[in-house]
């Protein structure tokens, strides 16, 4: 079996406070793209979790995609085994949520290939278990997000394509949320609004501040793009800007300078 892995977007990131255990509230309009791994999961005539292959770098027992397979395992008692690969095609660090997107889909894969039946409700209970970000991929459609990320509102969001610029780097989320200038009271908002012009995200600045990779792609892609709202994913690396048709991003993709990579992605 063999299931995509779409990445995500976050078209604003507000973040409204923090809990006493230290995790922060945040609010944001999500939207999956087109842009994603490839998981392929296999039967074993064991009850062992493995990884044929998966992202560099990232040890097997580290790994969101094998986690969420023994997780499952644990929970729901299975003893049957599975192979896990993962061909990475998301940038890694980037902010749009690529680990998190491997878990769900071995979550969703898993469940209908052990055939155990679960709803998405529970397997989105699970999901948190691996992560803030898990949830929306077992959601699987753009949402307005509260809570840790984990309260989710199904939204409509019109036909939208985006330039993603990816500078090269990764940028470790916990130093971004641990920054003491992080802004952690931005008004809630009252309804999930899509708009380029809308919101805004939170982290941007603090990433700006500490990697000028991010604050590079941001003017370069501001310069061809200058009416597209252009801002931030995640806690970063990657940037965006949002068009209404593929030409125009696929335009602005092409006069970014020289040396800066990026790809088009259509809003799922």
């Amino acid at each position: 079996m063999t299931l995509p892995a779409p990445a995500k977007l976050n078209l604003f990131l507000h973040v409204t406070g923090r809990r006493p255990d230290g995790y922060h509230m945040l609010e944001s309009l999500v939207v999956p793209i087109d842009r994603a791994d490839l998981i392929t999961l296999s039967l074993r005539d064991d009850d062992v979790v493995t990884r044929t292959h998966g992202a560099a770098g990232v040890a097997v027992d580290d790994d969101l995609a094998v986690l969420a397979a023994r997780l499952v395992q644990r929970e729901f008692g299975v003893a049957r085994g599975v192979a896990i690969g993962v061909d990475k095609r998301v940038p890694m660090g980037a902010g749009l949520g690529g680990g998190s997107s491997d878990a769900a889909t071995v979550l969703l894969g898993l469940n209908r290939m052990w055939r155990l039946g679960l709803s998405r409700a529970t397997l989105m209970n699970l999901a948190l278990k691996l992560g803030a970000d898990v949830p929306f991929f077992v959601f699987g459609e753009p949402a307005f997000a509260r809570g840790v990320g984990e309260r989710l509102e199904a939204c409509s969001v019109p036909a939208t394509w985006f330039t993603v610029v990816a500078p090269p780097i990764q940028v470790p989320t916990s130093e971004i949320f641990a920054a003491t200038e992080l802004t952690r009271d931005s008004e809630s908002a009252k309804m999930p609004v899509f708009s380029e012009g809308y919101g805004r995200n939170d982290l941007q600045a603090v990433a700006v501040a500490r990697f000028q990779e991010i604050a590079d792609a941001l003017e370069a892609l501001r310069r061809v793009a200058s009416e597209a709202g252009t801002r931030m994913t995640g806690s970063g690396a990657c940037v965006l800007a949002a068009f209404a048709n593929e030409q125009a991003a696929q335009q602005a993709l092409s006069r970014l300078p020289r040396g800066m990579t990026g790809f088009v992605a259509r809003a799922l």
